[in-house]
């Protein structure tokens, strides 16, 4: 199960306020709240051969009606058919830059404990939620989210990590039935490598075990991976992403 989670993240986590999920027996399509295509994402593929055509056209149509035109594909290690990704990529389809490939890790144990003098604390206010989306802006480029209509979500915790009083990080979790999500582990540059990041896994972890699910999940790209597998999260899949830009007509 924690392998499937891995792979396929958004089929398992608790839906947000602005999210919808389509789950099938052969794809699950999950939408967020905006129309890029990374909040646009079809995974959890189960395919046969001949129905690969039919299932992007049945995505697409799905998707035009909720007036999006594209999204990404996140073909996992347990994807069918086999050549999933040599199919998706004769119909067009092309990696999603720069990242295309994620890892999917695992932490069943405890991480190490977060370093003196960093202090993580959930979001619970608008302003930590304007200081997350600004830290994430910075770290992943483009523009803070309009953040109007916030509100906390104890399924889907923000967190900020914070050096001399200062937020410098931040990070967010999901907590399903089976365990613990990680998303968006970013921190400002003028403060890496100083535990910050560490703190955050720390965090969620505890909170992990208060709600009786202490497993960690998440998908990592070349930056988290090392930092991930020293604090103890181990290699259970891999996860291909293809960007799927099918336009308005």
């Amino acid at each position: 199960m924690l392998i499937e989670i891995a792979e396929n993240a958004n089929t398992y986590t608790p839906l947000g306020p602005s999210e919808t999920r389509i789950d099938t027996d052969r794809f699950v399509l999950w939408m967020g709240r905006g129309d890029g295509p990374g909040w646009n994402v079809a995974q959890r593929l189960r395919l046969g051969p001949d129905e690969v055509e039919d299932a992007r056209a049945e995505i697409h149509g799905l998707l035009r009606e909720r007036g999006r035109t594209a999204c990404t594909w996140e073909v996992g290690s347990h994807a069918t058919p086999p050549d999933l990704v040599e199919r998706l990529l004769a119909l067009g389809l092309v990696d999603d830059e720069p990242t295309a490939l994620a890892i999917g890790m695992v932490l069943t144990e405890p991480p190490a404990a977060a370093p003196a003098g960093v202090e993580v604390r959930p979001v619970t206010t608008l302003e930590q939620a304007q200081d997350s989306e600004r830290i994430a802006a910075v770290a992943f480029g483009g523009e803070p989210r309009p953040l109007e209509d916030w509100q906390p979500d104890p399924a889907n915790v923000a967190y900020l990590a914070y050096l001399d009083g200062e937020p410098v990080a931040r990070a967010s979790a999901a907590f399903g039935e089976h365990g613990v999500t990680l998303f968006g582990g970013s921190t400002l540059p003028a403060a890496r490598g100083r535990g910050a990041y560490r703190a955050l896994v720390a965090a969620r972890w505890a909170d992990a075990v208060e709600r009786g699910t202490p497993v960690l999940v998440t998908q990592a790209g070349p930056m988290s991976r090392p930092i991930l597998a020293r604090l103890g999260f181990r290699e259970v899949c891999e996860i291909r992403i293809l960007l799927d830009d099918f336009g308005a007509s």
